[in-house]
Parts: C-alpha cells; structure tokens; sequence
C-alpha cells in the first residue's frame, strides 16, 4: 500500500511538473512608479521613472553627466530556479530564496565617459525586501553593448524617456542648476549628446 501512494504521488508530481515550472509568479507593480520596457521569456524589466534623477553634488547643484537610475527584473520559475541552483553551486545562503521574485539593479550612467555601470544588484523577495546584494559591477561603455543583448534596448529606452522628460526629470531631482548648466540649451545638456546604445 505504501509503494503504491508513493507510486501515484510521484505520477501526480510528474504530470503537474510543467505546470509548476513554467508558471509565473505573480507579482504586481505599480505603474504610477514603475515604467515597464520589455518582456523576454525569463523576465519583465521596469525602471523607476519616480525616482531616476541626476546626482546632486555637494553644493546642492546637479551633475548633469551622472543619471541613477533605480530598476526592476521579475523573474518566471525558470529563471527563479536557475538563481536559486548556482546559489548552492557557490556555496551561497538560500535562505528565504523560496520567495525569490527578481531582482533590482541600481544604474549609474555617465554621459562625460559614456558608459553605464550597476552600482548595486539585489535579490527580492515577494515582499521586495532585499535577500542579498552585490556591488562589484564594473562601468561598461555604451558603445560596447551588442545590440542583441537584453540590456541594449533596456538602457536605450530608460535614455529616451529621460530625454524626452528632461525638464520633468531635473525637477525631480531635487537639486538646483549650476549657474553655468543653467544658460544650457536643452539640446546642449549632456543627456542630448551620448549616442544611445544599439545607434
């Protein structure tokens, strides 16, 4: 009796499996915060169109050629899964990994040297509470995204809306302009003179 409910417990596992693995974790998230970009097979991407801004310096002024800009991934069960099998690869924590959604990636542009750089990369849980983070990225030049890459369009279109919302985006930044950034013609901002990424 007892082989035979293990025998039908292991064929109910079997036959729900595809189910259980492609599923997708239903996560909402708030669009009068979040803008979201692009859909792939392993993710949605999102940046926070809020609370991107420029750097303010210590002065109080804004350094135009510093845009942060915090982001959002939401994961499926397949990409959950795979985060979760080469965290026990390297010997890392799981722990509470069980309630993995995505991922936040904290970018930092720099129009003067043209790249782009994750300060920060964090694990969420569905509570978009950090399970662990990491800050060893490295700036990337824009120029050297290949266009096929997920990131490309992402980066490009985080840029566009900025410059298309340039004037909104320098007011909520919470910084003042310089009395020199403040003679600038909107076309001569720096945001207005990188080439975007995939261009």
């Amino acid at each position: 009796m007892k082989k035979f409910l293990i025998g039908i417990l292991a064929a109910i596992i079997i036959i729900f499996q595809p189910a259980i693995i492609f599923a997708t974790p239903k996560v909402e998230i708030p669009e009068e915060i979040y803008k979201w970009i692009q859909s792939t097979p392993r993710g949605n991407y999102y940046f926070n169109y809020q609370v991107c801004g420029y750097k303010i310096n210590d002065d109080g002024t804004l350094d135009l050629n510093i845009l942060e800009v915090p982001t959002i991934c939401t994961y499926d069960n397949i990409q959950i899964d795979d985060v979760i099998q080469k965290r026990r690869w390297r010997g890392k924590s799981t722990r509470g990994y069980n309630n993995l959604i995505g991922r936040a990636d904290y970018l930092v542009f720099n129009f003067e040297r043209a790249t782009v750089q994750i300060v920060r990369r964090a694990d969420l849980d569905h509570t978009f509470t950090e399970l662990d983070y990491d800050t060893s990225g490295e700036p990337i030049k824009l120029s050297e995204i290949a266009e096929k890459d997920i990131s490309c369009k992402f980066y490009r279109e985080i840029l566009k809306w900025v410059r298309e919302n340039n004037d909104w985006v320098i007011k909520r930044s919470r910084g003042k302009l310089s009395a020199k950034d403040s003679k600038l013609k909107s076309s001569d901002m720096p945001i207005f003179k990188i080439t975007l990424p995939g261009n």
